[in-house]
């Protein structure tokens, strides 16, 4: 014999569910947990881009410190070649001077007048070392004071808008242009 389930029993099925339906008991949870993730990438982004410009002020003021150097005729008196002027330049960025040495390439130039456009060593997104070069100059010359830093990227999206290297990188450029003082 079976038993005959009552009509009202068969009825629960369409209530639970419906009732599931309304239960709002967890949905705060679930909010949260889909704005957390682009909250916190939102964060590291913020930070990120913070280093970033404070990196970027450090190699502004260390570039213009040691390309005095280059105006005052102290490069040449001290016979400064591209890797003493680099040392001397890492010895300026202050907390980021533990890895200057492998991220930062100098191009030290006499250029015939302001408007010179020197070449591009960043041209098709890899760094071409082959077109820098390092001269002090003389008494009175122009010179061409540019210092690139590779700024490693670990938020993707600002690596996107940042970098113009093929390797997700950011490459800061500091440049200052003067005129040697007389000897």
């Amino acid at each position: 014999m079976s038993k005959r389930v009552p009509l009202r029993s068969r009825k629960r099925p369409r209530g639970f569910v419906r009732s599931l339906l309304r239960a709002s008991d967890g949905s705060a949870a679930v909010e949260f947990g889909m704005v957390a993730l682009p909250f916190i990438l939102m964060m590291f982004a913020i930070l990120e881009l913070g280093l970033v410009f404070v990196t970027d002020s450090v190699l502004e003021n260390a570039t213009i410190e040691t390309g005095r150097l280059v105006r005052t005729g102290q490069a040449s008196a001290q016979s400064m070649d591209a890797a003493t002027f680099k040392t001397s330049l890492c010895g300026r960025m202050s907390i980021f001077a533990s890895d200057c040495a492998t991220r930062a390439t100098v191009d030290v130039r006499v250029i015939p007048q302001f408007a010179t456009t020197p070449p591009d060593p960043m041209a098709g997104g890899t760094f071409n070392n082959g077109v820098l070069t390092y001269d002090n100059g003389d008494p009175g010359d122009l010179v061409l004071v540019r210092v690139w830093y590779r700024q490693p990227l670990l938020t993707t999206f600002l690596a996107q808008g940042l970098s113009r290297m093929n390797d997700g990188a950011a490459m800061l450029t500091a440049t200052t242009a003067f005129r040697n003082e007389p000897a």
